[in-house]
């Protein structure tokens, strides 16, 4: 297990500098093996020495491409693939290990995702136009092209959206996809309000 002080979310490129001896050792294995690793939060902590509080929920991260570094430092790039629980986490030997479990999304009914999108675009405009009042010039979003499948779907909004970790970590936990967008939403009606009053 690789605790962050960041969310990976299924479907996310998660690049990573790899430099204390633990993960060192923890990276060794992994490419020994599937090239496979648990990402979670940290909640109160630091990334760096341990004694951190983690999330028991995250991602498996597979390694599509590595780099090892003179004095044994790796560049790593990975993939977020499919959503864990922990159910129990053991000693640190010597990096983090714990039990953990895939878990699917829920089948949950389809939802509306106009709400959602004309939030984006509002958002989107409320942050231009704040970008101009302090003299910058504003950046173009992408257009999104969304997938068919609802769960791909949800966690492709959750990537593309301006979110907190809380937010992208509560996104990541929601059973299934018609929850994750319930809290995206909610996200982002509090990041309307915050630029919204930056703007008054």
């Amino acid at each position: 297990m690789f605790p962050l002080g960041a969310v990976l979310l299924p479907g996310e490129e998660l690049p990573l500098r790899v430099f204390e001896p633990r993960y060192r050792r923890m990276v060794e294995r992994c490419l020994a093996t599937d090239g496979r690793f648990g990402v979670v939060l940290i909640e109160r902590g630091s990334e760096v020495g341990g004694g951190d509080v983690r999330t028991d929920v995250g991602t498996i991260a597979q390694i599509d491409r590595y780099v090892r570094r003179t004095g044994g430092e790796f560049t790593l790039v990975c993939k977020g693939a499919e959503r864990i629980a922990v159910q129990h986490w053991l000693p640190d030997d010597p990096f983090p290990l714990a039990e953990a479990a895939p878990w699917p999304d829920e089948s949950q009914p389809a939802v509306d995702l106009i709400p959602l999108l004309d939030k984006r675009n509002e958002i989107e405009r409320l942050s231009a136009q704040l970008t101009r009042r302090r003299g910058g010039k504003p950046r173009s979003w992408p257009k999104l092209t969304l997938p068919e499948h609802p769960v791909e779907r949800s966690y492709l909004l959750a990537r593309a959206l301006p979110l907190s970790d809380v937010d992208r970590y509560r996104a990541l936990a929601a059973p299934g996809p018609a929850d994750r967008v319930h809290v995206l939403t909610d996200a982002l009606d509090d990041l309307i309000a915050t630029l919204k009053f930056q703007l008054q």
